[in-house]
């Protein structure tokens, strides 16, 4: 049993948490964006039968929601206690910050991990907080069934500028997050090589590019389609 416990807290232990949770929120993300994109229709009943059908699920659902809050958890919990690992190790902090060069990925991406966490923490709270735990609003579909109108709640959210503004701040800082998190977490997880890194952290850049272009899309569009104003 002890020996079991040491490989939560071993090197190893630490690289392989943070490698395999850090893949599974990435993948998370990609399912999330690909939901929400049905708010840019102008059918409101696509996104809200789909937010339906997800609560409809119940039990399941639950559990799913407590996986995803355990994985987020175990990252975060990693996150932390690797970053004060290395701030005691060099608890004098490097006056520039650069790519060292050879095997070195070092940028302001890496060097801010930490603090872009937190606040893509706070920012998930304020997010239940605002949709799934927030304003309730009914009407009835187009099969007759009276459902949630979460679709509303998201546009009258983004028709106010600060609340989109607040979006896009927080969706840049997750590009950056995960620019570096994912070719990190293949790193972490020993599948490297000097060709594989390079296209993984190639491959990396674009996803983070491509999440949070769709995330930084979404307020943008639903701000002018709702008549937003400033």
């Amino acid at each position: 049993m002890v020996q079991f416990t040491k490989v939560f807290v071993s090197t190893l232990g630490k690289k392989i948490f943070m490698g395999l949770s850090g893949l599974a929120l990435s993948g998370f993300i990609v399912v999330h964006l690909v939901g929400n994109l049905t708010l840019l229709l102008p059918d409101k009943d696509p996104f809200n039968q789909y937010a339906h059908f997800l609560q409809s699920l119940g039990t399941l659902i639950y559990f799913a929601e407590f996986i995803l809050a355990a994985i987020f958890l175990v990252h975060f919990f990693y996150a932390v206690y690797v970053t004060l690992g290395n701030w005691r190790a060099r608890p004098k902090k490097y006056t520039m910050t650069k790519n060292a060069g050879h095997t070195s990925r070092k940028s302001l991406a890496s060097s801010t991990m930490i603090w872009a966490g937190l606040i893509i923490i706070v920012f998930t709270v304020l997010h239940l907080f605002h949709f799934k735990f927030g304003e309730i609003i009914m009407y009835t579909a187009k099969d007759g069934t009276v459902i949630r109108d979460l679709y509303s709640v998201v546009y009258q959210y983004f028709s106010n500028i600060w609340n989109v503004i607040f979006y896009i701040v927080v969706m840049v800082i997750l590009g950056f997050h995960i620019s570096h998190g994912v070719w990190s977490a293949f790193q972490s997880l020993g599948i490297s090589g000097p060709r594989f890194t390079r296209f993984i952290q190639a491959f990396g850049y674009v996803f983070a590019v491509v999440m949070g272009f769709g995330f930084v899309l979404l307020p943008v569009v639903i701000f002018f389609i709702s008549g937003g104003s400033v």
